[in-house]
């Protein structure tokens, strides 16, 4: 599966390694402060996203969305929570080569990241996984959003990528519940996207759990 670039990360190393070795050869450097801030905050982002796509990573992605599970309980807020899967990537990168492979990943996070509301949040989580998280959202609202980004996602221009290609997603979409933990989540969507594809391509599967039975005594 095409990996995350790392030419970024090369860069920062790079100019570190040349800052280094001015103030070596030529003592203080008056330029150094404002290098070395770009240079971290190169580095910030370095670390809270995915290089290829511009997502958030895994790791940032899973902050949010625990983030967002703390808020739900303060709130009492129901938020959606989706995995969504390129169909047949292994097949495109066999028929067309990792530069394509590649581009379909960049060009389905550009769509999304495009799209959805500044507090929604959109991250990579596997090679071929992206994850959204939705805020104040409930599971038909989120139904809607995924059915945009498909339309979106069908409308780009596929064939200018590679000649005959067409691009379709999955989708495992999940709401949350009573004593959820963001790998709880992210496996119930996660199962849900197998039930999706098992489906077929561009399908939809959901995993909402039930609310708690309740008791009259409960309120006495």
């Amino acid at each position: 599966m095409p990996a995350d670039g790392d030419q970024p990360l090369v860069n920062a190393r790079q100019q570190l390694t040349q800052l280094i070795k001015q103030i070596k050869e030529n003592g203080k450097q008056d330029n150094l402060l404002p290098t070395l801030q770009t240079v971290l905050t190169q580095l910030e982002s370095l670390t809270k996203h995915d290089q290829l796509t511009g997502a958030l990573n895994r790791r940032t992605l899973l902050s949010m969305l625990d983030s967002e599970l703390a808020r739900s309980y303060r709130t009492g807020h129901t938020f959606s929570f989706a995995v969504i899967s390129v169909d047949h990537l292994e097949k495109i990168l066999e028929q067309h080569g990792q530069a394509v492979a590649r581009q379909v990943l960049q060009m389905v996070a550009k769509e999304a990241l495009d799209m959805l509301r500044t507090l929604d949040s959109f991250g990579r989580v596997a090679a071929n996984e992206f994850a959204i998280v939705m805020p104040t959202t409930w599971l038909d609202q989120s139904l809607k959003a995924i059915a945009r980004l498909k339309k979106r996602v069908a409308a780009c221009d596929w064939n200018a990528v590679a000649p005959g290609l067409q691009v379709t997603f999955s989708t495992g979409l999940t709401t949350n519940a009573i004593k959820d933990t963001a790998e709880i989540m992210l496996a119930r969507a996660t199962s849900a996207l197998q039930t999706a594809k098992a489906k077929g391509s561009d399908s939809i599967a959901e995993a909402e759990l039930p609310l708690p039975e309740y008791l009259p005594e409960e309120d006495e």
